[in-house]
């Protein structure tokens, strides 16, 4: 047996499967004992020994502790098999041992790999030895790559799943961003500024709130760098993902006003209560503050950890209109009880019913009859605002739906019949719509 050669192969094997040389010594000689029960037909585990010196590179099998005169070369090709399976076996188990030894501690880290292939939906990426995956719920929507891209992503979670370890990685993850802005904006890893809070919706849009504990350094501009230049960055990163950052503040009401920006806030009501803040915009800031399908102030919401409700001025004051009317309509009530309910953030009848009597009775100092009859006559004006507002929601896509039918007919030179009189005055909005009038 030449020792020597196989000693470099071991090193060999330590250096690229991050092995230690003394678990590999350990295995082949583990290895050289099956090998040996195996050519004498023993299944005693204490017949044979072996003990193999890794620097002058000879080794010694014993059998009930005097040496074994037979070389190994003469155990035959069954004993040389058993050998060689068992060491695969064995340096199977290391490698999985030491993959999961290296990538536990590597949990949270970001990682820059090589995709694969995708199965099932996940895609495979190589890293560094190992293989991850990365399930279609840590995608980025949309996003695909091709065998060979590279890919930075975050390691999630780290698995011993039977015979292999399951490394799972992520480009969804709200940690993925983090890491990022901690590797292009020094002040981040530095602990100078500080990420306070964070909301994703991964491959559309991020808002995220900083801090500087440094009253020299503005805490939003150096994580936009000059002209741009850090958040372009983690932009490009993510595949043109918006992001934008907001400037942390304690007060609540002055952190829902940042973080619904880039609409202007007029006012805001907050109900400690019910966990919710109403929100009042300008008409021309509606759409802003909303964002495209409710995504603003979704994510402000999430941002902030309040429920923000936004409304116009006129729905502000009609909500509180109805309120003060029917608390006022309940015997025993006056309008310092409508003032404080409003100051506490209770701002319409829906606010009343939800909260409950306890809350009445221990903000008002009311009895507790009055609370439950105050709260009862609000939930039967609830259930009526609720079903004219529906109505409303109806008849407005009602007449939404008519007049783009109308503007179909008015482009396609269709006719309208005369008696048609709804036909006609969608006709007649759709033409002011369309401008066809200076036509």
């Amino acid at each position: 047996m030449n020792t020597q050669e196989m000693m470099r192969i071991l090193d060999s094997i330590a250096r690229d499967r991050n092995i230690e040389r003394a678990v590999l010594v350990r295995d082949l000689e583990q290895a050289m004992i099956s090998a040996a029960k195996k050519y004498f037909n023993t299944l005693d585990a204490e017949e044979f020994s072996c003990v193999f010196d890794p620097i002058g590179g000879t080794m010694e099998l014993r059998r009930h502790g005097a040496p074994l005169e037979m070389p190994p070369e003469a155990f035959g090709r069954i004993a040389a098999q058993t050998f060689k399976q068992v060491m695969i076996q064995r340096f199977r188990d290391d490698e999985r041992a030491s993959i999961m030894d290296e990538f536990s501690k590597r949990v949270g880290e970001i990682v820059v790999g090589t995709a694969q292939r995708y199965e099932g939906g996940a895609l495979v990426v190589t890293i560094d030895r190992a293989e991850a995956f990365m399930p279609r719920s840590e995608q980025i929507p949309g996003e695909q790559f091709a065998p060979g891209d590279r890919v930075r992503c975050l390691i999630l979670d780290v698995k011993d799943v039977g015979s292999q370890v399951k490394i799972v990685v992520s480009r969804a993850n709200p940690d993925l961003i983090k890491k990022l802005f901690e590797v292009e904006v020094p002040e981040v890893a530095e602990h100078i500024i500080e990420i306070k809070a964070m909301a994703r919706e991964p491959g559309h849009r991020t808002k995220i709130a900083v801090t500087s504990v440094d009253s020299k350094v503005d805490a939003v501009g150096a994580c936009v760098g000059v002209r741009g230049s850090r958040i372009k960055n983690i932009v490009d990163e993510l595949n043109g993902e918006k992001i934008d950052i907001v400037r942390w503040n304690e007060s609540s009401q002055i952190l829902i006003g940042n973080a619904l920006k880039p609409a202007e806030v007029a006012e805001i009501s907050l109900c400690f209560e019910l966990g919710r803040a109403t929100v009042v915009v300008r008409v021309d800031q509606l759409s802003l503050a909303i964002g495209k399908r409710g995504q603003n102030v979704r994510l402000a919401a999430r941002l902030t950890g309040w429920d923000i409700d936004i409304l116009t001025p006129e729905e502000f004051e009609k909500g509180l209109d109805i309120m003060s009317t029917t608390l006022l309509s309940v015997s025993g009530t006056e309008q310092s009880m409508v003032d404080r309910l409003a100051a506490l953030g209770m701002v319409s009848v829906f606010d009343i019913e939800e909260v409950g009597a306890d809350v009445l009775v221990a903000e008002l100092g009311i009895a507790d009859d009055l609370a439950a009859q105050i709260v009862q006559t609000c939930a039967v004006r609830a259930k009526e605002v609720a079903e004219q507002q529906q109505k409303d929601k109806e008849e407005s896509e009602r007449r939404k739906r008519e007049d783009e039918l109308a503007a179909r007919r008015l482009l396609s030179g269709e006719d309208i019949p005369a008696d048609d009189a709804s036909s006609s005055d969608a006709e007649s909005r759709a033409a002011d719509i369309l401008g066809s009038g200076s036509v």
